[in-house]
């Protein structure tokens, strides 16, 4: 069997298996969906008999949750990468480095780097049919490849606490603009006084928190697509409408100059040149790079996850390339939506105002536009709104996953564990602003508070590293081909196959040991 199997292409051999276990009928002679999971020995794959997590399973837990298809997968996969990262992160990250300079390195990151780890997560879910932690056992049982699987669990574990303190803002920010008819939130020290009081974060976060909880609670298919497949469209249609919008607005400014929404597009999609240079240039794609990891949801068990629910059926290739032009079209419209206005009332200057963009020049652009503002606004922190729920969704499921394969509980049992387990710690996040309130140096020469912190293990550490380990895996491993049948066993075409096998054990590689260094302060003491 092991000689028949070696002489078979990966996708070939990985489909023999599959079909030779599929079909299990019990005492009553009912089908069983059951999917037999081949484990990797180093030179084949062979069937794993043990009863339990990876073996034969009882009725009750024999079916895995699935999407109804190919439009729920990409929908609910949108969802996980379109958030905060896009409309927050994206556009100040635009204007800090020349607008045009920053949208063509990250379009081309995308297309290579980004496309390259969606594939290999996605197809790695879907392969196994498994959450992170089991995916990368799946492989094999030293130590080394458990450990990437178990690294890729804390993610989650850091992100669903202080992202459900962050929808809880954007709640607060959301009810503020519904209910009142003035533009209290434009105020100096709004936002400050907010974030710092002891009752008013809790409250928000727990209703956010609450309503994420309800939505993986509902499971993958009657909750988490059908959550999706609404907010998606909806999202896309108010960023369209609210870019729109921001490119017929004009002021005059302090100088008696009118500036134009226009103007700030000009601004946000030409490069700026002036004064590039070598290293200027590495800070930009780093932080590209560092950017495209928070809005592809990639290195967060997220693809994993839902590439498991993703049925056989469903073309990887076309599928992967639509979640990848979604994202970075999305992330390219917020851009669009928020610089124009941001330039028309605040100038350049406020362009570029980074992190309290949202929450501090975004308000005082509403109040700028008088009558139109307050509508405005609601329709932008209810597309927000929208952002954050599905991303933080993704990523509670992607725990939620973890746990009830690890600990073989329902869903119902790991919801309510991990919904108490976030509420402690977004409460104590929550607190940060002022009872338990510090300042930390991190190594990569910020400060911060609670959430920094916890943002900058997640993101700037961990996701890093979490890209070199599955570079390793797939890459050096169990070998790209594998990933390349399972993208082809229908007979469908991947058209970046070569590309795809160079990224996942070079360029990413390198690229990843690089920005690791960079982002925990280690390559400036090397240097």
């Amino acid at each position: 069997m092991r000689e028949g199997l070696l002489r078979r292409k990966p996708g070939e051999a990985f489909s023999h298996l599959q079909n030779k276990y599929i079909n299990i009928f019990d005492k009553d002679r009912k089908m069983i969906e059951f999917f037999h999971e081949p484990c990797y020995t180093g030179t084949t794959f062979r069937p794993n008999h043990r009863i339990g997590e990876e073996g034969f399973m009882d009725k009750k837990h024999s079916k895995r949750s699935a999407f109804s298809g190919k439009i729920g997968f990409v929908l609910s996969a949108a969802g996980a990468s379109v958030g905060l990262g896009n409309i927050w992160r994206f556009p100040y990250l635009a204007a800090k480095y020349g607008g045009g300079i920053f949208l063509l390195v990250y379009i081309l990151l995308a297309v290579t780097f980004g496309y390259t780890m969606i594939v290999a997560e996605t197809a790695l879910g879907r392969m196994t049919h498994k959450s992170p932690v089991s995916a990368y056992a799946h492989f094999g049982k030293g130590k080394g490849i458990r450990f990437g699987g178990w690294i890729n669990a804390i993610i989650p574990i850091l992100i669903v606490p202080y992202y459900s303190v962050i929808g809880g803002w954007i709640t607060k920010y959301f009810v503020e603009y519904l209910i009142s008819g003035d533009n209290v939130p434009a105020q100096d020290g709004y936002f400050t006084s907010f974030i710092t009081s002891k009752a008013a974060p809790i409250v928000f976060m727990l209703l956010f928190l609450v309503l994420t909880a309800a939505v993986v609670y509902g499971g993958v298919e009657k909750g988490i697509e059908k959550v999706s497949s609404f907010i998606m469209p909806v999202l896309v249609v108010l960023i369209v409408a609210i870019a729109v919008f921001s490119l017929t607005l004009s002021a005059e400014g302090e100088d008696g100059a009118v500036r134009t929404g226009m103007q700030g597009l000009a601004i946000y999609l030409l490069p700026d040149f002036h004064g590039l240079t070598v290293k200027r240039f590495l800070e930009i794609l780093l932080d590209a790079m560092s950017q495209l990891f928070f809005s592809l949801s990639v290195s967060m068990g997220i693809m994993v996850t839902y590439g498991s629910y993703v049925k056989d059926d469903v073309d990887l290739n076309k599928t992967t390339n639509q979640i990848e032009i979604f994202d970075t079209g999305v992330a390219f419209l917020a851009g669009m939506m928020i610089l124009p206005a941001v330039y028309v009332f605040l100038g350049k200057e406020g362009m570029a105002s980074g992190p309290s963009l949202i929450f501090i020049s975004l308000p005082k652009v509403f109040s700028a536009m008088r009558g139109a503002g307050r509508i405005v606004a609601i329709a932008f922190f209810l597309m927000m709104g929208f952002a954050a729920l599905t991303s933080c969704v993704s990523v509670m499921e992607t725990l939620v996953a973890n746990c009830m394969e690890v600990f073989h509980r329902t869903r119902k049992k790991m919801c309510g564990l991990i919904g108490v387990y976030s509420l402690v710690t977004a409460v104590l996040i929550c607190l940060g602003y002022n009872v338990l309130y510090f300042e930390l140096p991190l190594p990569n020469g910020s400060t911060g508070q609670l959430l920094d912190v916890m943002d900058y293990i997640s993101n700037s550490f961990l996701m890093p590293f979490i890209s070199l380990l599955t570079s390793i895996l797939i890459g050096w491993v169990i070998g790209p081909d594998w990933i390349v049948g399972e993208v082809e066993k229908n007979g469908e075409r991947f058209t970046r196959a070569k590309l795809y096998r160079f990224m996942i054990k070079y360029v990413v590689l390198v690229v990843m040991l690089i920005l690791f260094l960079t982002s925990t302060g280690l390559l400036n003491r090397i240097a």
